[in-house]
């Protein structure tokens, strides 16, 4: 009997791999929903590929265009951020959240609040909104998943153990393309230079994030909610070879690690087939040909982002969700070429300095939150 399963964010990389894995195995899924921002071609490509029951734009501005694509097919198109929301609450066995941004939280609690199998990838819904979601989750009886790479294999490492024989939870970094950059190369990095990362392929946002190693700053806070075994218990060590994923270190001394190669159809082949396996492409590690591995300590001098998501989440409250829509300010501000690579994490600093809310109650609140941070983190722009 198939599966049904919806893939939010369905043209990015994690969506792109998600359906790789799902082409792999015919007969064993039934695609509900997929969506985009504005791909509308290729989104309808993919509606019709796997036979989607639906298809959405978050941009309303496409849905003429993916209406157009769909003629003929009897795919029901839809666009506008309630349509994304509508498309998560539909029915699934198990709903892919891949949407970047703060864009994906209100279509990932719906999918939470169906009280069924959500695989997270979207870590800034956990982190903006950790406490809520955490709460939605609880209350619906849903069961989430971690999909990042990193919280996936801590997620295997634990295997059901208690976290209080937890000693530590270390995240790998792989440093990103500046790992061996000097403090003066930093300052004239370029968008395109950035966006090259050197194990993974990424989309930008998220290749910049792992270049200011903002990326496993947030994965810090993300596994601080993931993983009740406190702030003091997270680390961080950089591996520049991204075959260690994650480790988990037991009170015991036994030291737990997931190994894999650096595609990230290992981690959602390890959610789409939990609590069982599933076969996929993904050559097996020749430990031989790698030779070694190498680990070294995070420089926070050159990239402060891993203190200050740190320091975010000892203040606690809506700080996280500050540092995050700061940082996608930051970030596409950069890209855009109006910052400096290294004024990013300045100016992430510089916005939880000026501005702490109280922590917010529900989702609403979160999103408001978000989005004045966010004008606040522009008008801080305006003076650069």
């Amino acid at each position: 009997m198939s599966r049904r399963i919806s893939v939010l964010g369905a043209t990015g990389s994690i969506g792109a791999s998600t359906l790789d894995l799902v082409a792999r195995q015919p007969g064993e899924w039934q695609v509900v929903a997929l969506t985009a921002n504005c791909q509308a071609e290729e989104l309808a490509r993919l509606a019709r590929q796997f036979g989607a029951e639906l298809a959405v734009v978050a941009d309303e501005s496409c849905l003429g265009e993916l209406r157009a694509a769909l003629a003929g097919s009897g795919i029901e198109a839809a666009g506008g951020a309630q349509a994304l929301v509508d498309a998560a609450a539909r029915p699934t066995d198990i709903t892919v959240a891949a949407i970047v941004g703060c864009a994906g939280l209100a279509p990932t609690m719906a999918a939470i609040e169906q009280g069924r199998t959500v695989a997270l990838a979207n870590k800034e819904a956990l982190v903006s909104a950790g406490d809520v979601m955490k709460a939605a989750v609880a209350r619906a009886g849903a069961t989430l998943l971690p999909m990042d790479s990193e919280h996936n294999a801590i997620f295997q490492c634990l295997a059901g153990n208690d976290p209080a024989h937890v000693r530590s939870i270390t995240l790998t970094a792989s440093g990103g393309p500046f790992r061996d950059w000097t403090a003066e190369q930093l300052a004239k990095a370029t968008p395109a230079q950035a966006v090259r990362h050197p194990n993974w392929s990424m989309g930008a946002k998220i290749s910049v994030d792992s270049a200011t190693m903002f990326n496993k700053g947030l994965e810090l806070i993300e596994a601080w909610h993931l993983f009740p075994v406190g702030l003091d218990a997270l680390r961080i060590v950089v591996h520049p070879q991204s075959v260690i994923h994650s480790m988990v270190e037991y009170r015991d001394g036994s030291t737990l690690a997931q190994l894999g190669p650096s595609d990230m159809r290992v981690p959602i082949a390890s959610c789409l087939a939990w609590p069982e396996r599933m076969d996929t492409p993904c050559p097996p590690l020749d430990l031989a040909q790698l030779g070694q591995m190498t680990f070294r300590a995070p420089d926070e001098e050159r990239f402060p982002a891993t203190r200050l998501a740190r320091q975010a989440a000892e203040a606690g409250g809506a700080a996280p969700a500050v540092l995050n829509a700061g940082n996608e300010i930051a970030v596409a501000a950069f890209l855009d070429g109006h910052l400096p690579f290294t004024r990013i994490a300045v100016m992430v600093e510089e916005l939880l300095a000026r501005y702490a809310p109280p922590p917010a109650a529900s989702l609403d609140e979160v999103i408001a939150i978000d989005a004045e941070a966010r004008d606040y983190a522009r008008r801080m722009l305006e003076t650069v």
